[in-house]
């Protein structure tokens, strides 16, 4: 599942998370096609974690800068998913690398890169050009 221009939210900073994102996001599907994926699964989580906590403040602080009006529902799904990471960073400290973890992380993050990536932050791009006309 690579990064293409269409998924392109239209604010560099974004978008260069965005790409870094899917580049972790196709190790791990590579990593399970050549049955690695328990090995990579924790360093998936350590890039997660980092991770989220400055793209999230990054791209939070540009709505706010924009008065995006779907603010509070681009935060809710933030928070939703960081909840959901500390589940399966929970689950896989109490059962290692085990195949359901495993899963649960492909299809995690499958969701968000098709899902919050290319419908909700698209919008937060056709937000910006609008206001900028």
């Amino acid at each position: 599942m690579p990064w293409t221009p269409n998924l392109s939210v239209g604010v560099a900073q974004i978008d260069d998370q965005h790409k870094l994102l899917f580049e972790k996001a196709e190790k791990l599907f590579e990593a399970g096609k050549n049955n690695q994926a328990k090995e990579y699964i924790g360093e998936l989580l350590d890039f997660l974690e980092s991770y989220t906590q400055k793209h999230f403040a990054d791209e939070e602080r540009y709505m706010l800068s924009i008065h995006y009006p779907q603010f509070g529902e681009e935060k809710a799904a933030h928070t939703a998913f960081i909840a959901q990471l500390k589940k399966l960073r929970s689950d896989y400290t109490a059962s290692g690398s085990n195949i359901l973890v495993v899963l649960n992380a492909n299809q995690m993050i499958v969701d968000w890169l098709t899902k919050h990536i290319s419908i909700m932050d698209k919008k937060i791009g056709e937000f910006a050009r609008s206001v900028q006309k």
